[in-house]
């Protein structure tokens, strides 16, 4: 096994989220990579996440605050420079979420904070939610990305976010907000520095000392090429359709919203937002639902193909909703 351990000396999110991206479409065999870097404000949107509707962007526009969309599934999330945020990038035999959590919390609680894993993709520190978690497969690559809370400003979340009725309805605002916390709670003395050192250290533990990792020439143009993506307009919003038909809900695995846009009753395409780990679904339902006839029993069927718990779910819920 090779290990590499890499800083950004970059606040930009479109910067930082090219070279994440970079990383991971490179892994190699026996490569593991942890990766850290602070974002200046930004909104940081989930892949299959329709901005349009997660982002207050008229407000985003005013602060200067950007839009950054990763290439992982999840929520939307607000981050400045009082967040840290790792980046585990592995090759497929070695990636072990559970081992790497390790790493994280081995660092936390060397630093006096009382931290575990919660939920499907939480760390807590004393019950108090103080970092999520994201994940993205391609090619033999996998990773494994999160944010640490350090002394973050909290109350700016709701600024740019649009939270809609149904998570306010199924979580409850003032709850949500209750459980997040930063972790100068916890440690008032805490940086930035002790935090990467510590993470370096307990990385070094698991996985053997860490060479630095330096990009070439090679290396820099091919992330000036993700970058370019990044900032783009096409991949950050360029996904807002108009469509015959919307059905938005929430389930225990995300928050999904279906629009399906029809000639004749036939559905001649489909696009599928949500806030699921499982990036997948983006691409999974609509392939599943082209051609199909609006009629609920047909378009459950379809669903059901796809043989997921998650799109057996949906497809219960289509059954309710549509007529058949």
């Amino acid at each position: 096994m090779k290990a590499y351990f890499l800083v950004s000396d970059s606040h930009d999110g479109w910067q930082n989220l090219a070279q994440d991206e970079y990383i991971l479409d490179h892994v190699k065999n026996g490569e593991i990579y942890l990766y850290i870097y602070i974002n200046a404000d930004s909104v940081i949107i989930g892949k299959n996440q329709n901005a349009w509707k997660e982002c207050n962007l008229s407000a985003m526009e005013k602060d200067k605050v950007k839009l950054v969309r990763r290439i992982s599934g999840g929520g939307a999330v607000f981050h400045d420079i009082g967040n840290v945020n790792f980046s585990f990038i592995t090759s497929e035999e070695i990636y072990d979420v559970e081992r790497q959590l390790g790493v994280i919390l081995n660092a936390m609680r060397e630093l006096g904070i009382p931290a575990d894993f919660t939920g499907r993709n939480d760390l807590t520190a004393d019950g108090k939610k103080f970092s999520g978690n994201a994940f993205c497969g391609r090619g033999i690559g996998r990773q494994h990305h999160g944010t640490l809370l350090i002394d973050t400003d909290l109350t700016r979340l709701s600024n740019y976010l649009q939270v809609s009725e149904l998570k306010i309805r199924s979580k409850g605002i003032d709850s949500v907000r209750s459980r997040v916390c930063n972790l100068k709670e916890f440690n008032p003395n805490l940086t930035t520095e002790n935090i990467i050192e510590k993470l370096k250290t307990a990385f070094a533990k698991e996985y053997g000392e860490p060479e630095m990792l330096c990009f070439d020439e090679k290396a820099k143009e091919e992330i000036a090429a993700l970058y370019e993506k990044q900032a783009s307009w096409e991949w950050r919003l360029g996904q807002a359709p108009v469509f015959d038909y919307e059905l938005h809900t929430r389930f225990s695995w995300g928050e999904s919203q279906l629009f399906l846009d029809m000639r004749d009753a036939v559905i001649k395409k489909a696009v599928f937002y949500t806030d699921a780990l499982d990036t997948s679904l983006s691409e999974e339902i609509p392939q599943a639902l082209l051609g199909k006839r609006f009629i609920g029993s047909e378009i459950a069927g379809a669903l059901k193909t796809i043989g997921k718990d998650s799109t057996n779910e949906l497809a219960e819920h289509i059954l309710r909703e549509i007529p058949s």
